[in-house]
């Protein structure tokens, strides 16, 4: 568990970027790799508790992904109830009424996506703001999940990008079957390979969001997707998917709900960024031994026989 943490550190990965060849793909050589110098390890007691220490922090940052996971998944359950199959609170006393896509409730209305939700394009040179403004790029996005958790900096971003806001849905463009949608828990920038998605109205955003971030949804801009190696949603077909949207006060109760659960997400995104900051702060002053912890009274796993 400790040579884990240390060959993992951010001194090892300063370590191989310097060492690292290659003029278009960076890479080592076992040359690099068998003449890499390690510090002295301290005795095995004190790895184990380094190891443990270490490892109470990504525990902590995987019960917040596991939490996260949970929230996202009971808020598209309960979506695809409410509005796909019309299990919504009260629907017993509702009839459906047929329309041209087929059973709806009485007094819901299909329309197009871009009823609620429009396509921002605000064009910025990364040079013209700080150079520590969040910078978003498709690789900074998770598949299967909203809750962006990394980023980099405009400092390390080239060409003009598009700028987002705090709440703005990111829908990653590019080969859309990664399923690549986020909300930001921050304002800044982003790379033009994402479709930055904004509410027209409050009451829509919650709705928008899990529509936009639905099997369906992104299915079908899969389907429609232009390009061969590089196939591309087009904003300009998706703004036509069709939504269910039912009177004012049961899409009020739905987006304060949505509303709630990002909140929960995102407090739970920006503490696993603490946790991981403290976490790599933490493990040069261990492993150095800078900091003392063979008097530590630390539980640790029995080691294996």
């Amino acid at each position: 568990m400790y040579l884990n943490y240390l060959l993992s550190g951010p001194q090892l990965r300063d370590w191989m970027a310097g060492v690292s060849s290659g003029a278009t793909v960076p890479h080592l050589n076992m040359a690099d790799i068998r003449a890499m110098q390690l510090p002295p390890l301290p005795p095995i007691q004190i790895q184990r508790k380094i190891g443990a220490i270490l490892s109470a922090y990504d525990e902590l940052i995987e019960n917040n992904n596991r939490r996260i996971k949970t929230l996202e998944e009971i808020a598209q359950r309960i979506y695809r109830e409410w509005f796909v199959d019309f299990r919504y609170p009260g629907h017993e006393d509702i009839p459906l009424v047929e329309s041209e896509l087929g059973p709806i409730p009485e007094a819901w209305t299909w329309r197009d996506l871009q009823y609620l939700a429009a396509e921002t394009r605000v064009g910025v040179d990364p040079a013209s703001v700080d150079p520590e403004t969040p910078y978003i790029g498709l690789e900074h996005m998770p598949k299967h999940s909203i809750a962006i958790s990394q980023w980099g900096a405009a400092s390390e971003a080239a060409s003009q990008k598009y700028e987002y806001e705090r709440g703005q849905i990111l829908f990653g463009r590019i080969r859309p079957y990664f399923h690549k949608v986020v909300v930001p828990p921050v304002d800044g920038l982003c790379s033009t390979d994402a479709i930055v998605i904004s509410s027209r109205a409050d009451e829509y955003w919650g709705l928008i969001l899990v529509v936009v971030s639905s099997d369906a949804f992104v299915a079908e801009a899969v389907q429609t997707s232009q390009g061969t190696k590089m196939p591309r949603a087009n904003w300009s077909v998706l703004k036509s998917f069709p939504v269910a949207v039912p009177e004012g006060s049961l899409l009020r109760t739905f987006n304060t709900y949505v509303k709630q659960t990002v909140g929960l997400i995102h407090g739970l995104v920006m503490a696993s960024r603490n946790l991981r900051a403290t976490r790599d702060l933490l493990l040069p002053h261990l492993v150095s031994g800078e900091i003392d912890v063979a008097e530590l009274d630390i539980a640790m796993p029995e080691l294996a026989t």
